[in-house]
């Protein structure tokens, strides 16, 4: 095939008006075309002037060599990932513990080649925990095993259902062919900035299951993963407790992945117990940030375009002198701030966006880097205790009631306490308090967000508007743990996988979904 880049669309056309333009310019015959198909698209909006899609497009035509004379074309290979070689005994059912993205694709890994995998999940499938999570953001009534955090799908479910990711690995293309064989918009297999939505998702990841299960797999939901035995350094058994029925069952099993999330506070503090090898690591904390999406749309994309553009995001990063950094975090055009606590007594925001992504606000994370020299102790689990008291501070400052301590960017500037609302109403639910958000922040995270925001603002005009609202506290941007994993991809016990954000090996739906891919075919091959 040959890849035409750089092709510049200044209307809202159709791919197949794109692509009659295309032939049009090289001079080719529809009847020379055997395929193609649209491999990017993206919004350049550099230029506010000349703000216009950007295009490539992959086609398979006769006399190929005639067309790579031209300046933006050239040849491409198709990618074929290689067959998994099948080591593992079949009647081996690998159990997977959590069913987050690293957890589901490692178990459609495992069905794909003939393997029956068990998957533990402490939370309710998707459609019943979407009605806890509900029951959370309108009556305040907390259900720790099933919410933003855990249950079937895992904490991104819950979020913008962004599938854009830092690592560049060959079995991206394989994750969002999943998504869309599931039930995603094919769109995402070629938008520069592809994105699922919460609405979307939730049918998705039902899909996925009904799939797996079909497929021999099985699904064991409001079930707590509690211990595991050794026999050799091999892992060799587990136990799990319904949490409905209150009962205990052992599972014997050689292959464990360890699919956790980077919230099973628990279940780290377990693993640590039995001897498996963690370390703290690096991870993230700060605020939620709303501005109203049509600021955000006017600061992106300007005034002039006609184009019927998607509602604006940004990503922006400050290093102050001190050697901290502020960067922005899982952006939501058009979203809300959540409630995504998983303990009692604690406040934990995350943003969500609607796959429209048509809600008046935009709001993002606004984080400051945070190191295990930052910790009160060397012990591997020190960092919860970092994210857990930031939890419990912001609990008892929105009314220890599950309001959010919310305040204006002004205020927080100035140390003062806001007292009423400006242009911007807050979004999270069940409700807000207006607080000072100084007060329960450690010093060297209030002045870098003070100065990141300001910063943020040279780069993302209005982005330090004194109405914009900052909601806190924000603490599950990654993992505060790494449970250690050799070059196969096993723990220091053998049999056990460790997998995913959970385990500090991914950030985000992307690259979670690849590291499940990537250690079930290690499982299957060692």
């Amino acid at each position: 095939m040959i890849r035409i880049s750089n092709i510049k669309i200044y209307e809202d056309i159709s791919d197949e008006e794109v692509f009659n333009i295309i032939i049009k310019k090289y001079k080719m015959q529809k009847e020379n075309v055997k395929e193609w198909h649209i491999s990017k698209k993206s919004i350049d909006a550099r230029k506010k002037d000349d703000v216009h899609y950007s295009y490539c497009v992959d086609i398979a035509v006769k006399n190929e060599e005639y067309f790579l004379k031209y300046k933006n074309i050239s040849k491409i290979k198709k990618f074929e990932i290689n067959k998994i070689e099948l080591n593992m005994n079949k009647a081996v059912k690998p159990v997977i513990i959590g069913a987050g993205p690293s957890g589901l694709f490692a178990a459609l890994t495992f069905v794909q080649n003939g393997y029956e995998p068990i998957i533990i999940e402490q939370g309710q499938c998707v459609e019943d925990r979407k009605k806890s999570v509900d029951n959370f953001i309108n009556n305040g009534i907390l259900n720790t095993h099933s919410n933003v955090q855990f249950g079937e799908g895992g904490a991104g479910t819950f979020s913008d259902g962004k599938l854009t990711t830092g690592i560049n690995s060959p079995y991206c293309k394989k994750v969002l062919e999943e998504f869309v064989k599931f039930g995603a918009p094919e769109q995402i297999l070629y938008l520069t900035k592809p994105h699922i939505g919460t609405d979307n998702l939730i049918n998705i990841i039902k899909n996925m299951r009904e799939y797996i299960i079909s497929k021999g797999g099985k699904f064991l939901f409001n079930t707590k993963f509690i211990d595991f035995e050794i026999n050799n350094n091999n892992i060799s058994s587990i136990t799990v407790l319904n949490l409905d029925k209150n009962l205990t069952e052992t599972i014997y099993t050689n292959t464990l992945i360890l699919a956790i999330g980077h919230s099973s506070r628990d279940t780290f503090q377990k693993i640590h117990e039995k001897g498996l090898l963690l370390e703290p690591k690096n991870f993230s904390v700060g605020v939620r940030i709303e501005h109203l999406q049509s600021e955000i749309n006017r600061a992106q994309y300007g005034t002039i375009t006609k184009l019927k553009l998607p509602s604006a995001d940004y990503k922006l990063a400050y290093h102050s002198t001190s050697g901290r950094s502020c960067y922005t975090f899982c952006m939501c055009p058009g979203g809300i701030v959540m409630p995504s606590s998983s303990e009692e007594n604690t406040i934990v925001t995350n943003g969500m966006s609607y796959f429209a992504r048509n809600g008046k606000n935009a709001n993002s994370a606004v984080l400051v880097n945070v190191t295990p020299s930052d910790f009160e102790s060397n012990n591997p689990l020190s960092g919860i205790n970092f994210q857990k008291n930031l939890e419990e501070k912001a609990f008892i400052l929105g009314g220890s009631n599950y309001f959010a301590p919310v305040q204006k960017f002004g205020d927080f500037d100035k140390n003062i306490k806001s007292e009423f609302i400006g242009s911007i109403e807050p979004s999270y639910k069940p409700g807000y308090t207006l607080s000072n958000l100084n007060d329960i922040m450690p010093e060297f995270v209030s002045k870098t967000l003070k100065e990141g925001i300001k910063y943020f603002d040279t780069k993302l005009h209005g982005f330090a508007n004194p109405d914009s609202i900052l909601t806190g506290m924000e603490t599950r941007s990654s993992s505060p743990v790494k449970i250690l994993r050799d070059e196969n991809l096993i723990s220091n016990i053998n049999g056990i996988y460790p997998c995913g954000e959970g385990a500090g090996y991914a950030g985000g739906i992307m690259s979670a979904s690849v590291d499940g891919i990537k250690c079930a075919m290690a499982a299957i091959k060692n």
